[in-house]
């Protein structure tokens, strides 16, 4: 069954860092947008092809159904940074380079009023209540889910996140009433498995960990084999995807991973 569509207004952006921008939106819609258990909450931003014109309704059954598949919306996948049904708004924060990518730059030139559409959510974590600890690993993709996941854990749990941002103008200051410790690094050339080998580094507190690693697919596979081989975490215990492939962009990164799927054992 396909996902409802959602279709919304900004209301106002803000950048946070040089790098991400913060979209609120509202609208009528909204109101039947879910709630979801999950805090890696994400959604399909859907964008209109150039010099297109869609049904009002829109309805991507209908164009699904009566536009050829070139002249479908562009997808991105993107975590829902918060909702709040009370004030009526949604937030998903963008990672923006310049006019590199599709997101990034309507993000930085949306104005109130705009047009944000969207399907889902999806999800699938939150942090453990019964975890003794919970460890995040991440770079820029993965801070909103991991800013939306520090939020919800209980008082006084440990929580160690492992950031990866481009530099120190972008960090965030990240709330959580958790005991919450950070470990940001910045990303450099010469070391593109800092955030693998600062994991490999840790002291683990004692107890029982649940741990969030999402972000590039390369760190994203070493954490997880580190984890489960040489740390001996179950798998259970994890939250694990790759966002993004360095060199890929998110049609060709999709297309990958649905073929990985049709070829694992047992399909």
């Amino acid at each position: 069954m396909a996902r409802r569509t959602t279709s919304l207004e900004v209301r106002r952006t803000e950048r946070l860092t040089p790098h991400m921008i913060r979209v609120v939106a509202g609208g009528e819609q909204l109101s039947a947008f879910p709630e979801t258990p999950y805090t890696d909450r994400y959604v399909k931003i859907l964008f209109p092809r150039p010099g297109v014109r869609y049904p009002e309704p829109f309805d991507m059954d209908v164009i699904r159904a009566e536009f050829p598949r070139e002249q479908w919306p562009a997808m991105r996948t993107y975590t829902v940074r918060a909702l709040d049904h009370a004030a009526g708004e949604l937030t998903i924060d963008f990672v923006h380079h310049g006019d590199v990518g599709l997101a990034g730059p309507w993000a930085a030139a949306a104005r109130p009023g705009d047009v944000l559409r969207l399907a889902g959510p999806g999800g699938a974590y939150a942090p453990d209540a019964g975890a003794d600890w919970h460890l995040m690993v991440g770079d820029e993709s993965a801070l909103p889910a991991i800013g939306a996941a520090c939020e919800r854990v209980p008082d006084g749990v440990p929580v160690v996140a492992v950031l990866e941002v481009a530099d120190a103008a972008e960090q965030q200051q990240l709330r959580c009433p958790g005991a919450l410790r950070t470990i940001w690094l910045h990303r450099r050339r010469d070391a593109l498995d800092q955030l693998l080998d600062a994991v490999r580094g840790l002291e683990f507190p004692p107890g029982r960990v649940h741990a969030f690693v999402h972000g590039e697919a390369g760190f994203v596979r070493g954490v997880r084999r580190h984890l489960v081989d040489e740390r001996g975490v179950p798998r259970e215990l994890l939250s694990v995807s790759g966002y993004w492939r360095r060199g890929v962009d998110e049609d060709g990164w999709q297309a990958e991973k649905a073929a990985e799927r049709a070829a694992a054992p047992g399909r």
